[in-house]
């Protein structure tokens, strides 16, 4: 609504009538305008700037739904409001239907001038919720922009800090001797690639709070594939159903599998072979999903110690527990099958 009075563009070939209107309108608070009929009306509101157009059915020329066809079609289309005789509910839902705001019905006194004033009012507010409601929805489209732009930025700058200090533990374990701290430093940079991965994952793509999980877990074997394919012959496949995790359910997915991964091309086929290891992610229902590693190898040894530093299973537990759940593990007959089963928030 505009600053002041509310102006009022009133159309009606009935000129005793426009006076009335006029008379009857500004002594409640409008500014009011007239136009005899549908051509001049929609000349003026073309013009001129009207907080509200009312228009009369019966005019010569061009009637009320010709005219309010017209009006609608306006850049900013100001809100109309309808004039219909006493028996024309028909006429007043066809007007309702091709874009009215409201109608009154016309009668004689001030009761119609009540009424007619009343439905001003209460447009003009309708407009101007509706007018309010958009721009809060414009400036939430505006700042959600503005923060999803802000989280990619921070995603791009945690994943390149993340790549160099993965290269800063290359460079220290390509340092070191062959031994457990050489191979204690490349399960490192394994770790920090498969949560730096993630964070590749968000800036690249139109979601900065979700992951797509099937792209990610690709991505993720393939390194994992590179990497273990200078020592041993193994085979590594990914199936995963489409699956989108909010970030930190991913990286701990994505440590999870690094870890299992890693364990099953170190200890599953024997010293200097290698063999196929599976990975798969598939969903339980609308709100669970199952991840499972497992390969063909010895499996499972009862009383045999346990390889390895232990770190790997730490980690694997404690990002279980991020999850709300366990990794339970089956040796059936050949091989061994890690799995569990968390919810996707």
């Amino acid at each position: 609504m505009t600053a002041g009075a509310p102006r009022v563009l009133y159309i009606d070939d009935d000129a005793a009538l426009r006076r009335l209107a006029e008379r009857g309108l500004t002594r409640r608070g409008f500014a009011v305008s007239l136009a005899d009929g549908g051509a001049e009306g929609l000349a003026m509101a073309m013009a001129e700037r009207f907080d509200l157009v009312a228009v009369d059915h019966y005019m010569p020329g061009m009637d009320g739904l010709q005219t309010l066809e017209r009006l609608r079609a306006l850049p900013d289309a100001p809100p109309v409001i309808y004039v219909t005789g006493s028996e024309e509910g028909r006429i007043a839902i066809a007007a309702m239907k091709a874009g009215a705001a409201d109608y009154v019905v016309k009668t004689v006194g001030d009761d119609f001038f009540d009424l007619f004033a009343a439905a001003i009012t209460n447009t003009l507010e309708k407009v101007q919720l509706a007018r309010a409601k958009d721009r809060a929805e414009e400036e939430l489209r505006a700042s959600n922009a503005r923060l999803e732009a802000l989280l990619r930025e921070v995603n791009h700058r945690v994943a390149n800090s993340l790549q160099l200090v993965s290269a800063f533990v290359s460079l220290q374990s390509n340092a070191l001797p062959e031994g457990a701290a050489k191979a204690a430093l490349k399960d490192t940079q394994l770790r920090i690639d498969a949560i730096g991965q993630v964070h590749r994952r968000l800036y690249t793509s139109n979601d900065v709070e979700g992951v797509e999980m099937a792209e990610y877990l690709a991505a993720l074997v393939d390194e994992l594939a590179q990497t273990w394919a200078t020592s041993r012959d193994h085979r590594i496949l990914v199936t995963s159903e489409p699956l989108r995790l909010p970030t930190d359910r991913a990286v701990s997915v994505g440590v999870i599998v690094n870890e299992l991964v890693s364990n099953a091309c170190k200890y599953a086929y024997g010293e200097g072979t290698g063999g196929e290891i599976r990975v798969a992610l598939r969903r339980q229902g609308e709100d669970r999903f199952e991840l499972a590693v497992e390969d063909d190898g010895v499996g499972l040894i009862p009383g045999a110690a346990a390889k390895g530093t232990g770190l790997g299973t730490k980690l694997v537990r404690a990002m279980a527990q991020s999850l709300q759940s366990s990794v339970t593990y089956a040796s059936p007959g050949v091989g061994l099958r890690a799995s569990l089963v968390a919810g996707v928030a």
